[in-house]
């Protein structure tokens, strides 16, 4: 797998918002929320389900323009039309081409009892493995390790680690340790979920063959 993407092109601005960029200049966002200012740059939205901190209309419109598309699980056909773009619903399995980036749609779920009530596989709520330059950069949503995301292969892994919806540092870093990726970057810690020493505590225990970058 290719290991030359530019690390300074992945943003995570905060909680789970991403920002992605390509050489080429294409700007996916995905699960914009809480965003501080009104960059209006976004070619593309990918949202991976319906909570409000990862489908929120007023913070897609912050980094939308009049050509953004939005990309979302095909549950949300109630949802997908507040955010006023056109939009594309999508299924686990499905691949998309937007612009010069190809998208793989995996699965996202709950498998941990105490967790099943808040994203159950029936959902069809999603991540995405978008193949950006080369290289392979997954975007877990929200998730436990499951047998879907267990045999995602990626050079880039961007996985929530701040526990009670989703995995928590040590079941992060464990998702991390199988997939091996050569660069995990942590989210979904500090603001809404978990607590700000949540990406230290997922780095100390990944392999220390995999390069763990914190961006929140």
């Amino acid at each position: 797998m290719a290991n030359t993407f530019n690390l300074d092109n992945i943003r995570v601005l905060t909680h789970s918002a991403i920002r992605i960029q390509s050489d080429a200049g294409t700007v996916v966002y995905l699960d914009p929320y809480d965003i501080a200012d009104e960059p209006h740059d976004a070619d593309f939205v990918l949202v991976t389900h319906a909570h409000f901190d990862h489908f929120s209309p007023a913070d897609i419109a912050r980094v939308a323009k009049g050509t953004t598309q939005l990309v979302a699980p095909a549950s949300m056909t109630d949802e997908a039309p507040k955010a006023d773009l056109s939009y594309r619903l999508v299924s686990a399995g499905d691949h998309l081409e937007l612009a010069e980036i190809t998208v793989e749609v995996v699965p996202a779920y709950n498998v941990e009892t105490e967790r099943l009530g808040f994203h159950p596989k029936a959902n069809g709520w999603v991540g995405y493995v978008l193949d950006v330059d080369g290289s392979r950069i997954y975007v877990a949503g929200d998730t436990d390790q499951n047998p879907d995301n267990s045999a995602i292969a990626c050079d880039i892994a961007l996985v929530p680690v701040g526990g009670t919806y989703t995995m928590d540092p040590h079941q992060a870093a464990t998702l991390i340790d199988t997939i091996a990726p050569r660069v995990a970057i942590p989210t979904h810690y500090g603001t809404v979920a978990g607590s700000p020493g949540d990406g230290e505590a997922f780095a100390a225990e990944v392999d220390p063959n995999i390069q763990v970058v914190l961006k929140l």
